[in-house]
């Protein structure tokens, strides 16, 4: 992998010096990798994680080739009703990430930051503003967000429309769960639609739209199966691919091609040996680069992340006869939005349909939520008697995340679940006796 080192390492120093002449280089090695992944996929991972990454990369890849195939986003965005244009949804969140593939998330937060971008903003967020400002990537025809989560969304593409023009549509998502908030935001998706089909063109489906709901509610029920096969069975992945997992059941939900990616995996997973490690739910952002991270969670037979709370963040399947009022429910109901009690009632749901034997939240550098509310997931898990460790670092920024405090923490935290194991063992042994 020298040659692809030299290549981010290039296109890194070039970058810095000349950010405005840099997207063909970007762009060049998004379709490399691209082609690298489908005819030299990663070793020693699952067949159906291989598709997978191979499944973004092209994404993404073959989105941002044409500039007028895809719209920006946040992460909670409502890609089902851009698909029925033909077009795709790109998250700023998930192309920070990909900006970070080349080390460049460095330059674009400080480039951002002496713009004036405040400090404590969420750094990926700052990523793609300074992505923006520097010149280094072009801007879409149009954008789309929502208030769900975090607070810096309309922040983020306020700043954009004003120094780079891109108009955008702002949902509003209310906290409260009624009728009168789900027809409330309902009317927005419409409005939404009707903005799409004025700038694009053509006329919005409502039936088109139905048709994607039901793909989803099969691709949501799949996923679900397959998370209970992982907490069964050892399926050899890395930390990137509970990311790329999170990506599609954001940005290719709905798709019959996710669909069948992930009944490809629960066929593939059964043909894997029984788990018979520690077996751990993720809550919240997952710092794929962190050195001690991966050193424990890529394809380790002793530790294993079974799921993502982040890629069932909606549980409940929708009424797809109507769709507009479906899709409100939907994003109402976001693990995320609201009280964080309701995020930890839906966290404790999950785990006692997969039973992971620990839980890990990664609290991410500006995101007030995940930090705020931590304590109270942590007094549920209590009660359910799963063991819970919260790591702070940040998702995407390397300077904030501090491998020797981690690695302490991680290590600590594993060999007290290796001691209750072996204790159990014993005391099951003197009862048998």
């Amino acid at each position: 992998m020298w040659i692809a080192d030299k290549y981010i390492n290039y296109v890194k120093e070039q970058t810095i010096a000349h950010p405005e002449e840099s997207w063909g280089k970007i762009l060049l090695g998004f379709r490399l990798n691209k082609f690298r992944m489908k005819v030299l996929p990663t070793k020693g991972i699952s067949k159906g994680n291989q598709r997978l990454e191979a499944m973004m990369m092209s994404f993404v890849a073959d989105s941002l080739a044409r500039p007028d195939s895809y719209v920006w986003g946040n992460i909670f965005a409502p890609c089902e009703i851009i698909q029925c244009f033909g077009l795709n949804t790109l998250s700023i969140e998930c192309l920070a990430c990909y900006f970070s593939g080349y080390h460049l998330e460095d330059f674009f937060i400080d480039h951002a930051q002496n713009a004036g971008i405040a400090p404590t903003l969420c750094s990926y967020h700052k990523t793609f503003v300074g992505a923006i400002d520097s010149g280094a990537v072009p801007v879409p025809e149009y954008a789309v967000t929502t208030s769900l989560s975090c607070d810096g969304n309309l922040n983020t593409f306020r700043y954009l429309e004003k120094k780079k023009g891109v108009p955008f549509t702002f949902l509003d998502v209310p906290y409260r769960d009624d009728p009168a908030s789900v027809e409330y935001l309902a009317e927005q998706l419409k409005d939404f639609g009707n903005a799409l089909a004025a700038r694009f063109g053509g006329r919005f489906d409502a039936a088109a739209l139905g048709q994607r709901l039901d793909i989803e509610n099969q691709t949501r029920k799949a996923l679900e199966e397959f998370f209970r096969l992982q907490s069964e069975r050892y399926y050899p992945g890395e930390l990137i691919h509970h990311l790329y997992l999170m990506m599609g059941m954001h940005l290719l939900i709905g798709t019959r091609e996710f669909l069948d990616l992930i009944r490809f995996m629960i066929e593939d997973i059964k043909t894997y040996p029984k788990f018979d490690g520690k077996k751990i739910l993720w809550v919240h952002l997952i710092p794929f680069y962190q050195e001690t991270l991966q050193s424990y969670f890529n394809t380790n037979k002793k530790y294993q992340i079974i799921a993502c709370d982040m890629s069932m963040d909606s549980m409940e399947a929708m009424d797809i006869t109507k769709p507009f009022h479906a899709l409100a429910r939907k994003i109402i109901h976001n693990l995320y939005n609201g009280s964080y009690s309701n995020k930890a009632q839906m966290v404790g749901r999950l785990a006692r349909k997969l039973q992971p034997d620990a839980l890990i939240q990664f609290c991410h550098w500006g995101c007030k939520q995940s930090s705020g509310g931590s304590l109270l997931l942590k007094e549920k898990m209590q009660e359910m008697n799963i063991p819970m460790l919260i790591l702070d670092g940040d998702g995407i920024d390397r300077r904030n995340s501090h491998d020797g405090q981690i690695r302490t923490r991680l290590e600590a935290f594993l060999e007290m679940l290796d001691e209750k194991e072996t204790a159990e063992e014993s005391e099951r042994e003197e009862q048998i006796c």
